[in-house]
């Protein structure tokens, strides 16, 4: 192949046989690499001339197939086609569905403590930032009802799927004032919740629950339920 060579070529049941030099072969081959490449960038965010640039890398892929031979054309083609989806496929991957976010929603108080005083509506402020190199998370949700109560917990995280994962937190439920869904004292609480990214956003669906133990200062334990919608970032 060091002089020249034919390139044989099928269509619509004829042969064709073409002659050229080393130098038009490796041409017409680093032409139809960027062609496909080309036309699957315009799918995606990368350009078709820096996947292929390297002159010395067209002509190392280039030894590796006969010159001579069809399907070592097809199989170099083939090949390109490959490498160019699978780097603009890649990024859409990479990524877990889940992760931090901040959202709002209702909260009904699902006890009032031995006075019957407690608050059962209120609406909760829910954020969570996420480690990324470990299965937990920092939480802390408001409630904003007749009284106004914090619980920060810390959550272990069990992934389900790319899209959902459940969690137990534990922590601490601190009424500010009033009564409120999450009772009237200071207490210990665990938090057992689930969140769902939505498909193709960032938005995300949460729920959850909070036990406060000894929430009520007559006694007795606070729980309530709360979900809503967050933005994921």
């Amino acid at each position: 192949f060091s002089d020249g060579g034919f390139l044989y070529c099928k269509s619509s049941g004829k042969t064709h046989s073409f002659l050229m030099n080393k130098t038009q072969y490796l041409a017409f081959v680093k032409r139809a690499i960027l062609d496909m490449m080309k036309h699957n960038s315009e799918r995606g965010s990368h350009s078709a001339e820096s996947l292929v640039n390297e002159e010395s890398m067209m002509k190392g892929l280039a030894r590796l197939f006969n010159p001579l031979s069809l399907c070592g054309a097809v199989t170099f083609a083939c090949a390109g086609s490959i490498v160019g989806m699978a780097a603009i496929q890649a990024p859409a991957s990479a990524q877990a569905a889940y992760g931090s976010y901040v959202g709002i929603g209702p909260a009904v108080g699902l006890s009032s403590g031995n006075q019957d005083s407690g608050s059962r509506l209120s609406g909760v402020i829910a954020g969570r930032y996420k480690f990324l190199r470990a299965p937990i998370s920092v939480r802390a949700q408001a409630f904003i009802g007749n009284g106004v109560a914090i619980v920060p917990t810390v959550s272990y995280d069990y992934p389900l799927n790319w899209q959902t994962d459940v969690y137990l937190g534990a922590g601490a439920s601190i009424p500010l004032g009033g009564d409120t869904v999450v009772g009237n004292r200071t207490s210990f609480a665990i938090q057992p919740g689930i969140d769902y990214v939505l498909p193709n956003s960032n938005l995300v669906v949460f729920g959850n629950a909070v036990i406060a133990f000894d929430g009520y200062r007559g006694g007795g334990a606070a729980a309530t339920l709360q979900g809503g919608v967050g933005f994921r970032f």
